[in-house]
């Protein structure tokens, strides 16, 4: 199988290309320089050249306060983008991953979401990713649409991260206890993707590490795993940090289809970050 990777420069798209390295699966990664998905001429040359099986679309425009003013151009990258690689796939014939985000829901309540579920974005990044779904849907039906949060990884800036560098400079954080989620582990979510692009078992899913925490409970372990416990840590809600885009308060999404369809499930998000602290240290 030879499959082309989308944003090799990013968190996700460096270790899909090395998760497919791993299985000797050939992969041919991408970022802008060598196909900017803005150009609907250079998406079709770039990946009708490469001869793939698939595509695993990870690039995306992901500064999600930054959106609200730069509006066309999350939408350039995010829907029209995601359109112009869809249309290729479907044209060679082709599967397609697409990676989308819990942000397509609109937050609200406290049950988790299903991949199904009726998708009411809060901001611009999220409406520009669900139109990316939407791209998707309509041209494909050889597809993976695979909802992720609160993303971490060794290739690029990350929670973790700035809780660390944070917590050295000053000490002490200030950090959002309103906000309910799941963690996501690149490396993890790459052996999923790399599983899931050879089945046929197309459709929407989610998928994060197992666990739930708050973003404040999430920053408590970081600095329990790190061996920072002097860092002082307070919960605050959301109105303490007022942003430019809303956030959702729930960010729970259901990975029982993972399941249903075979596939496993991402492993607890306090072992994730343990192993990815020790990769980044």
């Amino acid at each position: 199988m030879r499959v082309l990777v989308t944003g090799v420069k990013g968190q996700l798209g460096h270790d899909v290309v090395k998760e497919c390295e791993k299985r000797g699966i050939e992969a041919v990664g991408v970022d802008v320089e060598e196909m900017d998905i803005t150009d609907a001429q250079a998406v079709d040359r770039v990946i009708t050249d490469a001869k793939v099986d698939a595509v695993i679309h990870c690039a995306a425009y992901t500064a999600v306060d930054a959106a609200e003013d730069n509006v066309e151009i999350c939408r350039r990258v995010n829907a029209d983008g995601t359109e112009h690689i869809a249309k290729v796939c479907r044209k060679l014939d082709i599967k397609m991953v697409y990676i989308s985000t819990d942000y397509v829901f609109d937050g609200e309540g406290e049950r988790p979401w299903e991949p199904d579920d009726e998708r009411h974005p809060l901001n611009v990044y999220g409406q520009t990713k669900y139109e990316g779904e939407l791209a998707v849907e309509q041209n494909l039906e050889k597809y993976f649409i695979v909802r992720i949060a609160w993303v971490f990884g060794v290739n690029g800036k990350n929670f973790i991260k700035t809780m660390l560098r944070l917590g050295e400079e000053r000490g002490a954080v200030s950090v959002v206890n309103d906000q309910i989620g799941s963690p996501t582990y690149t490396e993890d979510l790459a052996v999923l993707l790399v599983d899931m692009v050879q089945t046929e078992k197309y459709g929407r899913y989610h998928a994060t590490n197992e666990g739930l925490c708050s973003w404040y409970e999430f920053a408590c372990e970081i600095f329990r795993q790190a061996g920072m416990d002097q860092v002082k840590v307070t919960p605050v809600d959301s109105n303490a940090f007022p942003a430019k885009a809303k956030r959702p308060h729930n960010s729970r999404m259901s990975k029982d289809k993972l399941e249903a369809n075979g596939f496993h499930r991402l492993p607890a998000w306090q072992d994730a970050l343990g192993r990815y602290l020790k990769e980044i240290r």
